[in-house]
């Protein structure tokens, strides 16, 4: 590793001397802003906040409530009726419910079941289902299914977040490709210029012929044609990089002409992306976020299933209420006071809770699909950009090697071309050459460090 750190450095050691560390924007200084600014990062924030809302409203299924009923009717002077129903309510999590009631009427035309005492009747009581809605109901259901959906919310915020630093990251090392390249031929260009110089004044002396000079110009015009071309490239990735820097309150920022990226990024890689502690052999997938949604996806798939399931069974709906004009004396509950009840309800065919039992099994199997294709392909994407990485080390390794002996050729060509044993077109070749094997070298060190980010995105690694 500590080879390949070299040979980074190798690579852009041509501009070392003209960049000021404090114009200088890392990759952990730009990741910084993301994170905190950026609107994408801060939507996938209201993902959390949205389950735990629905949490919250599951929640209030199970709050008790306090229900008044008045109702009076008066006609000709007469007083029809003056009824009023007070009931007080505490849903439990199974299918249970307690109640208080104060039920006070009065008027010439009630009817004779609602005749009560002067001083109103009072009653407490439960009713509870038997069969549907005992062990699980959609109180029930609500509930449980929200506290699954807020496990799911974290993963997928989290996947998200990832997502935004993975393009943000691509994009800070495509800013890093541009400048690199750039500066490559601003190097080539001063030689290509200062060569030109060089030639024009041994034409004068006659030590070289005219054709000389326009070869010469035609690489000094080449390299100016280059150079334009990168800086019309870096140019459009500096603003691309723009897009994912933001300040606070959603304002949009640009970079600034003197801000360059780190050619430290390479050596600080692995510890900007948390990449520094993976180890292939003792990766467990489903502790990975994209399985850990599916998972709490599937328990909460699991829950609806149970509660189609439950749907099958009749409705039976018991209610029993001790009945007293006096509540403060408790002895004055009787239970040959009492009013209750029971309700059932049982369709025939049972067609609509059989197909949505059956949408149920469904989604389950569909998930379970999803699930094993996702930890299969997960797997095989981690192991794959591991091997891909181990092979950009050592690309990295020959493209090193070209630059070297490319430069060594350069050098003896130019020596050969001062003592007139060698032409204008051969050191400009080999100086192409050179060219070419340098940016083949910064196009290698672009691909590792993609595929460090790649494997970044895979892993979904919480930042």
């Amino acid at each position: 590793m500590r080879k390949f750190i070299a040979i980074a450095f190798f690579l852009i050691s041509y501009q070392a001397t003209s960049q000021e560390l404090s114009n200088t924007l890392s990759l952990e200084e730009y990741l910084g802003y993301v994170k905190k600014f950026h609107p994408v990062v801060k939507q996938a924030n209201l993902v959390i906040d949205k389950s735990e809302a629905k949490l919250l409203k599951s929640r209030g299924a199970f709050d008790p409530k306090f229900e008044v009923d008045y109702d009076r009717k008066q006609f000709k002077g007469s007083e029809y009726f003056d009824k009023l129903n007070a009931t007080f309510k505490i849903p439990t999590w199974y299918g249970v419910e307690l109640k208080a009631n104060f039920e006070e009427n009065s008027g010439i035309f009630l009817n004779p079941e609602a005749n009560l005492p002067n001083d109103g009747l009072y009653s407490v009581g439960v009713s509870v289902s038997l069969a549907r809605n005992f062990l699980i109901n959609e109180r029930m259901s609500m509930l449980r299914q929200a506290k699954f959906f807020i496990e799911q919310a974290k993963a997928d915020r989290q996947i998200l977040v990832n997502n935004i630093l993975f393009d943000a990251t691509k994009a800070y090392f495509k800013w890093l490709k541009q400048y690199n390249e750039k500066l490559v031929f601003e190097d080539f260009l001063n030689n290509a210029e200062f060569r030109l110089s060089g030639v024009k004044q041994r034409y004068r002396e006659g030590d070289v012929a005219a054709i000389d000079t326009l070869e010469t110009g035609i690489a000094v015009n080449t390299r100016k044609l280059n150079l334009e071309q990168a800086n019309i490239k870096y140019l459009k990735s500096k603003l691309e990089l723009s897009n994912f820097l933001w300040l606070e309150g959603n304002v949009p920022i640009e970079l600034q002409e003197n801000i360059v990226p780190d050619n430290n990024t390479i050596n600080d890689i692995d510890g900007v992306l948390s990449l520094n502690t993976f180890q292939l052999d003792t990766l467990d997938i489903n502790a990975h976020p994209k399985m850990i949604s599916l998972d709490r996806k599937f328990e909460g798939l699991k829950v609806e299933k149970r509660l189609r399931a439950n749907r099958l069974l009749p409705q039976v709906d018991l209610e029993y209420n001790f009945l007293t004009e006096n509540p403060q004396l408790l002895n004055s509950f009787d239970e040959t006071q009492y009013k209750g009840g029971v309700k059932v309800k049982f369709p025939l065919f049972l067609r609509k809770e059989r197909g949505d039992l059956k949408l149920s099994k469904l989604k389950l199997q569909e998930t379970e699909f999803e699930i094993a294709s996702t930890r299969l392909g997960l797997t095989n994407k981690i192991s794959a950009l591991s091997q891909e990485i181990r092979s950009l080390q050592r690309q990295t390794g020959y493209a090193e090697q070209v630059v070297n002996d490319s430069e060594v050729l350069l050098r003896a060509e130019e020596r050969k071309f001062a003592v007139g044993e060698s032409s204008i077109f051969l050191v400009n070749s080999r100086e192409s050459k050179l060219i070419d094997s340098k940016l083949k070298a910064i196009k290698v060190v672009n691909d590792y460090l993609n595929s460090k980010a790649s494997l970044f995105n895979a892993l979904a690694i919480e930042q």
